[in-house]
């Protein structure tokens, strides 16, 4: 009985928080109340004991599902000749990226690992949620991730205004003829692959569909020792059924998102200790600093993009920005900017991330071992003693 009313608070004390988070317009609401939520109740000892594993891996297929149903082929088409330059800055990013995440493994409380994918640029709630099973701390990647998210969504107004001198009031321009989906909702909050489409699946049918490819894809994913079967797996059969016009107008109902998210969330806050918390708190200030240094980086690339391609500089800034996809859509409604085809580089960019994730773990992982080889004296056994 003491474990059932554990699980309800938790439920209620995040669903409570989610709301009002989701009305203020932040980020994967449900995903940052439910951490927040369940650090606290841990470090209250009020919290369950974590989340079942199958719950998770379930929430990852969900999560997978529904990014794959990100990628249309229309939009993906509206880089036209443009794309190897796309693809390109997408894979600077991911170097920078790199970069910048061996910078924070080299703090002591951080493993070079965690620190890559505490920093990888794109897919923040599919890098938490496959944290833990790459080798990472999803805690610590948790924290970060998200505050690279705030923290660019939060500049974007600033930056578009101060810098870019963008005319705001110009949501007319931004729907591009053929496109079947209202641009206007996602200034609102909407994703552009949420139930806004048209022609989207009866509820039923995509929830049926959301299952086979949960398990279809997590089942191969496993067979063919894919990292990260659990999101990836199901990621890339969608993203292939996507491109193939075979997905019958599947859109994943919004609750069971919501759900997905509150499971990745607790999974990382029930996790939480004094000590991890310290920890977390020791690592923010080089943190933040990348996270700027960062976003000040892909903002050049974004200059470079819009020079090549001919786009504007704000259109390049929004194409490349390193997160807070929901926020660039808006301003690029708001401004009358290329919405088509900032939407496919953000795509583009968001995927290379995802899978690229987990051969960054692979490398790092192997790099360390051999590190770890190297610090065996000839005399000794027994490695260096090292920070954690």
């Amino acid at each position: 009985m003491r474990r059932i009313l554990r699980w309800v608070l938790l439920a209620a004390v995040t669903v409570a928080a989610t709301v009002p988070l989701t009305l203020l317009g932040v980020p994967s609401a449900a995903l940052f109340a439910a951490l927040v939520v369940g650090i606290v109740l841990a470090l209250l000892a009020a919290a369950p004991v974590g989340v079942p594993r199958r719950l998770g891996v379930a929430a990852q297929g969900v999560l997978g599902v529904y990014i794959g149903t990100m990628v249309h082929e229309d939009a993906l088409a509206a880089l036209g000749g443009d794309w190897p330059v796309v693809v390109g800055i997408a894979v600077a990013t991911l170097a920078l990226s790199v970069g910048a995440g061996a910078l924070l493994g080299l703090h002591r409380d951080v493993t070079p690992l965690t620190g890559s994918l505490a920093l990888v640029a794109g897919g923040a709630s599919g890098l938490v949620a496959i944290a833990r099973e790459l080798g990472g701390d999803d805690r610590v990647v948790a924290v970060v991730q998200y505050l690279r998210v705030a923290l660019v969504t939060a500049s974007m107004p600033v930056v578009v205004t101060l810098i870019y001198h963008a005319d705001r009031s110009r949501p007319d321009a931004a729907t591009a003829p053929g496109d079947q989906t209202s641009w206007s909702d996602v200034a609102a909050g909407a994703a552009p692959w949420s139930d806004v489409a048209a022609g989207a699946a009866p509820w039923y049918l995509s929830i049926a569909m959301v299952i086979v490819l949960v398990l279809v894809g997590g089942t191969v994913g496993k067979l063919i020792r894919l990292p990260g079967a659990g999101l990836l797996g199901p990621l890339a059969l969608t993203v292939a059924l996507e491109v193939s016009g075979l997905t019958f107008g599947l859109s994943v109902p919004v609750l069971l998102v919501q759900v997905g998210y509150l499971l990745i969330g607790w999974q990382a806050g029930l996790a939480f200790t004094r000590d991890a918390l310290r920890t977390v708190g020791r690592l923010l200030p080089a943190a933040i600093g990348l996270i700027v240094v960062l976003t000040v980086a892909t903002a050049g690339l974004g200059v470079l993009l819009a020079r090549v391609t001919g786009l504007s500089l704000l259109e390049g800034y929004l194409a490349t920005s390193p997160g807070g996809v929901y926020a660039v859509l808006a301003t690029a409604v708001e401004t009358g900017s290329n919405v088509t085809f900032i939407i496919a580089a953000q795509v583009v960019r968001i995927l290379l991330m995802l899978f690229a994730a987990p051969l960054l773990a692979r490398a790092v992982m192997r790099l360390s071992r051999r590190s770890q080889r190297r610090a065996i004296t000839e005399d000794s056994s027994e490695p260096i003693r090292v920070a954690d």
